[in-house]
C-alpha cells in the first residue's frame, strides 16, 4: 500500500456518513446520538498537534500521515494466533480481530449469572437503561481520538458482572491487528460494568500480525459500584509498525477498589491514557506502569487520579527504561477537589536512561483545593547506581550481566504487582530478554 500523505480525517469522515446511511430506525436511538455528537466533536477538534498542551511531546504527523482499513477482512484463525498467546493463561478468552469482537474464536467459561458479555451494539438492546448510564463517560470533549473511537462504537464488549459476584476466572481480552496484506486501522470498545460488591481481573492483550502498519484507537470505559474490586491490566507487545492510542476511564464509588497495572513493552507510538475519577469516600486506587522504549519508539503514558470525595486514597508509581534514540513521556495529574478532604495521594516515576540520545519527558501535577490532605509526587530521570555496577563487577560479574541484574530489580517494583501468575511469568520472559540484548 502506498505510504503517501493522506487526509485520514477526511477519510474517517467520509466512512461514518456511509455507515450511518446504513443504520436505518437505529439512528434515532440515543445510543447513536452520543454517537454523533462525539462525531461532531471529532470534526470540530480535529487531530491533536503539539501546540495542545496534553500533546506537547507527543506528535502524530507519522500515524495520520496513512491511509487505513477499518475493520477490514481477515483470514485469522485460532492457528494463526496461537503463538502470539500468552503461555499458561486460561479464563474468559476474548478477541477482538481489527477493531471487531469475533464470538468464534472466543471462549467464555464463568457462569452467565455470574458474568455477562454481549456486544455493544446487544447491550443497547437488552439493557439499555445501563449503557446509557455508563457508556460515554470518557471525555469526548477535550480528546479527539475518543471522540473519533465513541463515534464508531458498535461492535465493542459490553461487560456486566451483578451485584454480590465473583468473576472467578480472569476476562482476557487480546485485541489483534490483521496488517499481513494491508494496513489495518482499529477502534474497539470496551465498556465493564462492575456492580456493588462484585469483583473481576481484566487483561487487555495488545498485538499486531504482519509487516505493514496498524493503528489502534483504544477506549475502555470501567464502572467500580459501591464495595466492588477490580483488577486491571493492559499488555502491549505490538510490532515495529503498529501506532496506539489508547484511554482507559473509571468511575469508581463508595469503598470501591481498583487496581491498575500498564506495561508497554514494544511499538512504535503508543499513547496510554488512564483517568480515574474517585467518585466515593473510602476508596483504594492503585496504578502501576512499566515502559520500554528503544530504538525510535515513543511511549507516552498520561495519567489522571480525580479524588471528588473525601476519605480516599491513591498510589501511583510508574518506571521506564530508555534506549537507542527512543522517548518516554509521563504527565500524572493528581486533583484533590474541594469536598475531598482528608485524601492521600502519593505519586512517583523513575527512569533510568541507557543511551545519550534518549530523552525522557516528566511533569507530574498536583491540583489541591482542599486543606486537609496528604499528597506527594515526585520524579527522578538518570543512568545506572556507578556503585552497584562496580560492586557485581567486582564479584566477577560481567558489565552486560550486572546491568542486566540492575535493571531487572529495577523493573521488579512493578512486574511483582501483576497478580496473574500466567501473565508475570510472561513478562518476566520477555523483559530479561529485553533486558539481555546487546
Amino acid at each position: 500500500m502506498s505510504t503517501e500523505t493522506i487526509d485520514l480525517k477526511s477519510q474517517l469522515i467520509s466512512d461514518f456518513y456511509d455507515r450511518e446511511k446504513a443504520l436505518n430506525g437505529e439512528a434515532q436511538s440515543s445510543f447513536h446520538k452520543t454517537k454523533r455528537q462525539a462525531f461532531e466533536r471529532f470534526d470540530a477538534l480535529g487531530f491533536p498537534t503539539p501546540k495542545h498542551e496534553e500533546w506537547k511531546y507527543s506528535n502524530v504527523k507519522n500515524l495520520i500521515a496513512r491511509s487505513y482499513q477499518f475493520e477490514g477482512n481477515h483470514s485469522v484463525t485460532a492457528e494463526t494466533i496461537a503463538p502470539y498467546l500468552i503461555p499458561n493463561l486460561t479464563g474468559n478468552i476474548l478477541f477482538f480481530i481489527n477493531g471487531t469482537y469475533d464470538a468464534d474464536l472466543s471462549s467464555i467459561v464463568s457462569p452467565k449469572d455470574e458474568l455477562s458479555v454481549m456486544t455493544l451494539r446487544e447491550a443497547t438492546n437488552t439493557l439499555p437503561d445501563v449503557v446509557a448510564e455508563h457508556f460515554g463517560k470518557a471525555d469526548s470533549q477535550n480528546e479527539a481520538f475518543t471522540a473519533l473511537n465513541t463515534a464508531f462504537a458498535a461492535e465493542g464488549l459490553f461487560v456486566h458482572v451483578p451485584e454480590g459476584k465473583t468473576v472467578e476466572q480472569p476476562v482476557i481480552i487480546y485485541c489483534i491487528n490483521d496488517a499481513r496484506k494491508e494496513n489495518i486501522g482499529a477502534q474497539p470498545r470496551n465498556l465493564f460494568v462492575v456492580e456493588k460488591n462484585a469483583e473481576v481481573k481484566v487483561t487487555e492483550i495488545f498485538q499486531t500480525l504482519g509487516e505493514s502498519h496498524s493503528l489502534t484507537n483504544a477506549v475502555t470505559e470501567i464502572f467500580v459500584g459501591e464495595d466492588a474490586r477490580v483488577q486491571y491490566y493492559k499488555v502491549q507487545n505490538d510490532s515495529q509498525q503498529s501506532y496506539h492510542v489508547g484511554t482507559t476511564h473509571v468511575q469508581v464509588k463508595d469503598r470501591g477498589n481498583f487496581y491498575a497495572a500498564t506495561v508497554s513493552l514494544n511499538g512504535s507510538f503508543i499513547r496510554n491514557n488512564l483517568n480515574i475519577a474517585i467518585d466515593g469516600e473510602f476508596c483504594e486506587i492503585f496504578m502501576y506502569g512499566l515502559y520500554f522504549p528503544d530504538g525510535k519508539q515513543h511511549i507516552d503514558n498520561h495519567t489522571v487520579a480525580d479524588h471528588q470525595k473525601p476519605n480516599s486514597q491513591s498510589n501511583e508509581l510508574y518506571k521506564g527504561v530508555l534506549r537507542g534514540k527512543s522517548t518516554g513521556v509521563f504527565n500524572g495529574k493528581i486533583f484533590v477537589r474541594e469536598d475531598a478532604q482528608k485524601t492521600n495521594a502519593f505519586q512517583s516515576c523513575k527512569n533510568v536512561v541507557l543511551s545519550r540520545e534518549a530523552t525522557m519527558n516528566t511533569k507530574p501535577q498536583l491540583e489541591i483545593f482542599a486543606d486537609d490532605v496528604k499528597c506527594s509526587h515526585g520524579t527522578t530521570t538518570g543512568q545506572l547506581d556507578d556503585e552497584a555496577l562496580f560492586y557485581l563487577r567486582s564479584r566477577g560479574i560481567s558489565k552486560p550481566e550486572a546491568m542486566s541484574l540492575l535493571m531487572f530489580a529495577f523493573c521488579e517494583d512493578v512486574i511483582s504487582q501483576i497478580k496473574i501468575e500466567a501473565i508475570g511469568d510472561y513478562l518476566e520472559g520477555i523483559i530479561t530478554q529485553k533486558l539481555t540484548q546487546a
